[in-house]
């Protein structure tokens, strides 16, 4: 009877985690985006009059999800923001990425700009149309307005400061991978890549 020790475990374990890696590179999706963002809106008439009124955004389909209206707006090509119409839908506002005593699990949407001069014109936008918005925010990699639509949905607009071609899994990049104690996976991915997954369940 062969003998396998704690070396030969540990091969194993590289050649799973090799094999979990070159799995996920060779069957990975070719995302196009985001599709559409799908968001609670108690009144549709005035998130269609902010979102193209003000923001800019073309109505590019109005759906019913049975009793719902279910209205798509146009972000960039083929991506969309849509809105649940729910009547009655209990609303609440808080800032982007402050933290809330609230269960959520959504904080904000982030509409990405191409640079510091579509920003400010943004941001004159806004307060033109009486909408609050604040100072530009630097976050080193990013540049970013903050306001809120009628719903009370937090949202953020930003343009990349640095090449947005340079996105892309470099841990060693102190601009872009700042975290000094980042989650174990990080570490895993860069070994060579992730040696689990979650399961997950319909709901």
């Amino acid at each position: 009877m062969a003998i396998c020790g704690r070396g030969c475990e540990t091969g194993r374990m590289a050649d799973t985690a090799e094999q979990t890696a070159r799995t996920a590179e060779e069957h990975a999706p070719d995302w196009r985006g985001v599709h559409h963002l799908a968001m609670v809106t108690p009144d549709m008439d005035a998130t269609v009059r902010f979102y193209v009124g003000v923001l800019g955004m073309p109505l590019v389909a109005t759906l019913r999800a049975g009793p719902m209206r279910h209205y798509f707006f146009e972000l960039g090509p083929g991506n969309t923001i849509a809105f649940f119409e729910v009547r009655g839908a209990e609303t609440f506002s808080k800032p982007a990425g402050a933290p809330t005593s609230r269960a959520i699990q959504f904080d904000h949407v982030a509409f990405g700009l191409d640079d510091e001069a579509a920003l400010i014109a943004l941001q004159q936008r806004l307060a033109a149309a009486g909408c609050e918005v604040t100072p530009v925010v630097d976050h080193d990699i990013l540049r970013s307005v903050y306001f809120h639509d009628p719903n009370g949905i937090a949202l953020e607009a930003s343009w990349w400061t640095i090449d947005e071609q340079t996105l892309a899994f470099v841990p060693d990049d102190p601009q872009l991978f700042a975290d000094p104690d980042p989650v174990p996976a990080v570490a895993e991915l860069a070994e060579g890549g992730l040696r689990s997954t979650p399961a997950t369940h319909l709901r």
